[in-house]
C-alpha cells in the first residue's frame, strides 16, 4: 500500500467522524442544548475518569465481536448486516448450555461450553446467509437483515414461552445462570473478561485475513470472484467458512452479554450492539485491528447516553442519532476514495 493510500485510509474516516460531530452539534443546538457542553459531557462520561473508562470498555467488548460479523465477509465482497440476529442466537445458545450443564462441570468448563455453543449458533446463522448467497443467488444484505427479525422473534418466543422463568414477571427471562458460571471481572475492575475475548478475536481475525494463505484466498475472491473461480479457488467453501467465523464472533458477543452482564437471556440481548457493530466495521474499513479502537470510541458514546439525559435534558436515544449520522457520513465518504487506475 502506497503512502497516499495509507494516508487516505486514515484521513477520510477521521474527516467523516468530524463532519458527523458538526451535524450532531447542529442537532443538539436545535434541541436546545449547547453543543460544546454536550461534547464535554460525552467526553467526561466516556473517558473522564477511571470509572468512565470501565463503562466504556464494558460496552466496547460486544462491539468488537459483532463488528467482525460484518468485517470478515466484507473481505469477500459481501455486505452482511445480520450481526444482531447472530448475537441474539449466540446468547440463546449460551444460556441453553449454561442451564443444561448447571454445576455438573467446573465453572471454566461451563463457560467454555457456553462460548462454543453460542459460537455455533451464531456461526450457523450467518453461514446460512452465505449459503443462500452463493448457491441460490439471494442478496446477502437483504437476507441477513431479515434474519435479524427472525432471530429476535425466536428469542421473544422462547423467553416468553418454553424457557421462561415463572418468577420473571415484568420482564420475561430465562432461568438465571448459576453465579459460579458467570464470567468474572478483571482483577480490581468492573470490566469483564469479554473485553479479552474481543481483543483476542480482533487480533486473530487480522492474522487470519492478512497473514495466511486462507486470508489471501479470501481477499482474492473479494477482489474478483470470477478470477478466483478461474484460478481454481474454492469460492463456495471460502464463503461458508468466512460467514461461519463471522457469525461465531457475533455469537460469542451474545454469550458475553449473557454470562457477564445479564446472567440470563431476555430482551436485553436485543439492545443494538449488533447494529453498532455494523457501524464499527464501516468506520474501521473492515480492518479487525482498527475495529477494536473504533469500538472503544463508540462504546464511550454509548456510555454517555445517561448523562446527556440528566444534564442536558436530551433523550437517552440521542446517542443513537449520533450513531446514525456517523453511519450516513461514513457511507457517503466511501465515494471519496481514489479508485484503482484513476
Amino acid at each position: 500500500m502506497t503512502f497516499a493510500k495509507s494516508l487516505e485510509s486514515v484521513l477520510i474516516p477521521l474527516g467523516a467522524i468530524l463532519f458527523a460531530l458538526v451535524l450532531f452539534g447542529l442537532f443538539c443546538a436545535f434541541a436546545g442544548a449547547n453543543p460544546v457542553e454536550v461534547y464535554h459531557s460525552i467526553y467526561r462520561a466516556a473517558f473522564g475518569q477511571w470509572s468512565s473508562w470501565q463503562n466504556t470498555l464494558i460496552r466496547a467488548s460486544p462491539l468488537m465481536l459483532s463488528a467482525l460479523c460484518t468485517a470478515l465477509p466484507a473481505r469477500l465482497g459481501l455486505v452482511v448486516i445480520g450481526n444482531e440476529g447472530a448475537l441474539v442466537l449466540g446468547g440463546l445458545g449460551a444460556i441453553i448450555a449454561g442451564l443444561s450443564l448447571g454445576e455438573s462441570l467446573p465453572p471454566w468448563g461451563v463457560q467454555t461450553a457456553m462460548a462454543l455453543l453460542g459460537m455455533v449458533f451464531g456461526g450457523v446463522w450467518i453461514a446460512l446467509v452465505g449459503f443462500l448467497r452463493h448457491y441460490r443467488g439471494v442478496n446477502e444484505t437483504i437476507s441477513s437483515l431479515l434474519m435479524n427479525y427472525i432471530a429476535i422473534a425466536l428469542l421473544n418466543h422462547l423467553v416468553e414461552g418454553p424457557m421462561r422463568d415463572p418468577s420473571s414477571l415484568n420482564k420475561p427471562s430465562t432461568f438465571p445462570l448459576a453465579v459460579l458460571n458467570r464470567l468474572p471481572d478483571l482483577p480490581g475492575t468492573r470490566i469483564h473478561y469479554g473485553l479479552i475475548y474481543g481483543l483476542v478475536a480482533c487480533i486473530l481475525a487480522y492474522i487470519l485475513i492478512q497473514r495466511t494463505p486462507f486470508g489471501f484466498a479470501a481477499r482474492t475472491t473479494g477482489g474478483n470472484i470470477r478470477a478466483a473461480q478461474m484460478a481454481g479457488l474454492p469460492v463456495g467453501r471460502l464463503i461458508l467458512i468466512i460467514c461461519f467465523l463471522a457469525g461465531s464472533c457475533a455469537g460469542l458477543a451474545g454469550m458475553v452479554e449473557v454470562a457477564a452482564v445479564h446472567g440470563r437471556a431476555n430482551q436485553s440481548l436485543n439492545v443494538g450492539y449488533g447494529y453498532g457493530g455494523i457501524l464499527v466495521a464501516f468506520v474501521a474499513r473492515h480492518n479487525p485491528l482498527a475495529a477494536a479502537l473504533v469500538s472503544v470510541l463508540l462504546g464511550g458514546i454509548l456510555a454517555s447516553g445517561g448523562i446527556l439525559q440528566r444534564v442536558h435534558d436530551l433523550p437517552d436515544a440521542t446517542v443513537l442519532v449520533f450513531q446514525g449520522l456517523v453511519f450516513l457520513v461514513v457511507l457517503f465518504s466511501e465515494s471519496l476514495y481514489q479508485k484503482e487506475g484513476v
